[in-house]
């Protein structure tokens, strides 16, 4: 860096020259970087005559020298930073292309100041004027971002053209249409993940002539970028307009300049573009959205879906016919193509799953190779190769996003990478995430992991969906409810989906340390081949505290020994009807959470050994779907730490009933048991009420379920019941007025339940009843009016007429009618 301190323009020519060097020195030595560097290079060598001719002009004017410093001092850190980056090792390389590309960003911004700062000189300058407007106007034609979607001007509130070729925009653009020409409607927030085609879409956009008639010349397009800066943005609008650009020192001038810029241009229909909004710059969107005037509009680009703004509008990715053609046009197929077998750039374009920045990188790498290239690069991802080891510029797209929260939510992050544990192509229970979540982070709350999805969700790095099933056909649906308007902690029809480029990346920051030293790792076996490293028994034991293993349907369930000590989640995952547990589990001593999916097309799969977590002193979640009940009940166990279990889709059968198991002795301090979508549960076995530790009991969508044991009354400690959809459920017993500690009962979609007890009023503990759509309910008996506790009954329109009789003596008591809105578009498409 230059230790000699000249603020004139001649310190600024040799800064720039210092940075030029630089840039010439390692271009070839960093090929990471090297496209990026060789943009900067590119640029400043346009340039270089006009930084000659501003310094040779600073001299003439005898303007104020400090007006070149930010510039000088820029270069020099320019400087630096591509030394540093040419002295990087090879896992940090990636972290400098992210600031190589805020390097150049942030030149472009200077430079525009420049601009508006040489429009304020020419009434002060000695200089012709003439000259002066030729030097501007070489500026703005050089100023150009080159990045992998589309060369714009930044800095000066101009459209940038959009790509030569677009695709699959059509109906986005539409819909888009329709928001911004709703009157109630102020703001729209575009989000989807980095490189979906975000800032085409508003360039698309602002281009359209329905939009250019309405709003004309009041356009505006602001790139907003990671650091925003509402200073530069208000000068440029300011610019933008031809007005005098204000000189101000604090947020709140400048602020005031904005409403004043706002109020003036608003008299005539206005649209603001603010692209690349990211996290934490939620400020600027108040300050542009605080006055509400007729014909003003914004148009937000994120990767945050900013929900306190408004309903977001998630941008999909490419349907397979856009998404070929975009492959076509990156790659230059054009006559080529004939020589090109069609299946090839399908299975390329299949790798790249819609994502239209993936498609254009892979394409443009691929263009003008030798076919043997193309045949490469899809063996390589055969073999489990990830697109993002090959396309660095992809990675770095979306790695930003993940830096983003390593600094401000690392919890968050943890979170993102867990869901790379998963299968591929398969939904994630939210339930499994919550036992994951409570042993590995202290999450006890499970409110606390939704809101952590929603996080993700709103970061758009995952979807939370949340399903429910059909009678008349097992049809999966998503619910209004998905908006979490209504929520009473019922989270087993709260599923994670993540587009699988997404995947990819959580696998990868998973995978990034040695083996040995991984906290998290993943293990996929096809038929009987294990890893080699697994056969050849290195690196143990290993440290990771999270596991999973998933094994496909040729699995013989041949295990060798594995030596996991720290383990405190185990995930198995399997596809045969036959499955038996590895015996190194009963080593397991910190395991605190099990979950044992089957994946089985067939029928619930029969599950040996299960016996071996008799040997876990530590286990306390058990999450079982699609397991054949009675294969687990043949062995006595006892689970004196388990608190939880729950059985989804499982063959109940008599496994509780003729087994071994005592349902009281095998665990006997079970603090709460989830039974969902149990189709052959006639009725509960009544040994479960023997557990008498037991504070919520859930059982869902069974719906062959038609009586409950009569002494379930000794749940002394229930705090929770929960019988939604168990819709051949007509009655409840009697001693249920025992339940002196319940305080909710989720009675709702129970269609054959006729009457509710005559004592229900000596609950006095309940504070909370759910009971829409039990239609067949006629009256309430009259004790529910010695219901005290009683703040909030769920209804639909026709139970709530039950209870306007007793509304003048229940005055503490808040009625909610809840209308099921169910959407069948996610049938078709999902965000990702």
């Amino acid at each position: 860096m230059m230790t000699v301190v000249i603020i004139s323009g001649e310190a600024l020519a040799l800064a720039f020259g210092a940075l030029c060097d630089s840039v010439k020195q390692v271009k070839d030595q960093i090929l990471m970087s090297k496209p990026r560097l060789g943009d900067i290079k590119s640029t400043l060598e346009t340039l270089q005559p006009l930084i000659k001719e501003m310094a040779e002009c600073e001299k003439e004017l005898d303007g104020p020298e400090e007006e070149l410093e930010n510039l000088r001092v820029k270069m020099e850190e320019g400087a630096e930073l591509i030394r540093k980056c040419s002295k990087a090792s090879a896992f940090k390389k990636y972290k400098y292309s992210s600031r190589l590309d805020e390097l150049h960003k942030s030149l472009q911004r200077l430079l525009g100041i420049l601009k508006v700062q040489g429009i304020r000189d020419v009434k002060k300058a000695l200089v012709s004027v003439r000259n002066i407007e030729n030097v501007v106007q070489r500026i703005e034609g050089n100023c150009v971002i080159q990045n992998n979607h589309s060369e714009k001007i930044q800095g000066w509130c101009v459209v940038p053209e959009p790509p030569t070729i677009t695709v699959g925009l059509d109906v986005p653009l539409r819909e888009l249409k329709m928001k911004l020409f709703t009157d109630e409607v102020s703001m729209v927030i575009v989000t989807a993940p980095g490189g979906c085609g975000k800032t085409t879409l508003a360039t698309k956009l602002c281009q359209d002539a329905e939009i250019k008639d309405k709003f004309k010349s009041n356009i505006f397009f602001v790139t907003v970028s990671k650091k925003a800066n509402l200073f530069l943005i208000v000068q440029e609008l300011y610019h933008r307009k031809g007005a005098p650009v204000p000189d101000f020192q604090s947020e709140v001038t400048a602020v005031g300049w904005l409403h004043q810029f706002l109020k003036q241009t608003g008299q005539n229909p206005m649209l603001f573009v603010l692209d690349d909004v990211w996290a934490g710059s939620e400020f600027i969107l108040e300050k542009f959205d605080e006055l509400k005037m007729t014909n003003y509009k914004i148009l937000v680009t994120s990767r945050s879906a900013f929900p306190r703004f408004g309903s977001p509008y998630y941008l999909e990715c490419l349907k397979d016919e856009d998404a070929m053609a975009l492959f076509h046009h990156a790659a230059s197929l054009g006559d080529r193509s004939s020589y090109i077998s069609e299946d090839l750039p399908r299975k390329i374009v299949e790798r790249c799953m819609g994502f239209p920045l993936a498609i254009t990188v892979v394409g443009r790498s691929l263009c003008g190779q030798p076919i043997e290239i193309w045949q490469k690069r899809v063996l390589e991802w055969s073999r489990g190769s990830s697109v993002l080891e090959s396309e660095h510029d992809l990675l770095d797209c979306l790695q930003s996003s993940l830096d983003v929260l390593d600094e401000e939510k690392p919890l968050i992050r943890k979170c993102f990478i867990d869901l790379g544990l998963f299968p591929e192509d398969q939904r994630i229970p939210a339930t499994v995430l919550i036992d994951m979540w409570a042993e590995l982070y202290g999450i006890h709350e499970d409110i606390s992991s939704i809101s952590h999805l929603y996080e993700l969700a709103s970061q758009s790095l995952a979807n939370l969906v949340i399903t429910r099933y059909l009678l008349s056909k097992l049809v999966l649906i998503i619910t209004s409810r998905k908006d979490n308007k209504y929520s009473d902690g019922y989270y087993t029809e709260h599923f994670v989906t993540q587009h699988d480029m997404l995947r990819e990346l959580a696998i990868r920051q998973m995978s990034q340390e040695p083996l040995q030293q991984r906290m998290r790792v993943k293990i996929d076996i096809c038929g009987d081949n294990l890893p080699m490293w697994w056969k050849e028994q290195k690196y143990q034991p290993l440290i990771a505290r999270v596991v999973s293993i998933s094994t496909d349907e040729e699995f013989s369930s041949t295990w060798q020994n594995l030596e996991l000590p720290e383990a405190e989640v185990l995930i198995l995952n399997f596809q045969t009807k036959y499955y038996a547990l590895p015996e190194f589990v009963e080593k397991m001593k910190k395991l605190k959470t099990l979950v044992l999916t089957s994946y089985s097309s067939t029928s619930p799969t029969e599950l040996n050994n299960f016996q071996l977590v008799d040997s876990i002193p530590s286990l306390k979640r058990i999450r079982l779907e699609r397991i054949s009940i009675p294969s687990i009940s043949r062995y006595p166990i006892q689970l004196k730490s388990l608190k939880k279990i729950s059985l989804f889709m499982c063959c109940i059968g008599q496994g509780f009933g003729n087994g071994s198991i005592q349902i009281s002795e095998a665990f006997p301090n079970l603090v709460e048991m989830n039974i969902d979508y149990c189709n052959d549960l006639v009725e509960l076995p009544a040994q479960l009420c023997d557990l008498i530790q037991l504070k919520k009991l859930s059982v869902t969508n069974s719906h062959k379920l038609s009586a409950l044991p009569e002494d379930i009354g000794n749940l002394v400690n229930l705090e929770l019941l929960r019988l939604r959809s168990c819709t051949d459920l007509s009655e409840l017993p009697g001693s249920i007025r025992n339940l002196k500690k319940l305080n909710f009962l989720d009675i709702s979609d129970c269609f054959s339940m006729k009457e509710l007890p005559e004592d229900i009023g000596e609950l006095c503990s309940l504070e909370r009843l759910n009971m829409r759509q039990c239609s067949r309910l006629n009256e309430l008996p009259s004790s529910v009016l010695d219901l005290e506790h009683l703040k909030e009954v769920t209804c639909d329109e026709e139970t709530e007429i039950l209870w306007e009789p007793f509304l003048p003596y229940l005055t503490n008591m808040h009625i909610k009618v809840v209308k099921e809105d169910i959407n069948l578009n996610w049938l078709h498409k999902s965000h990702y």
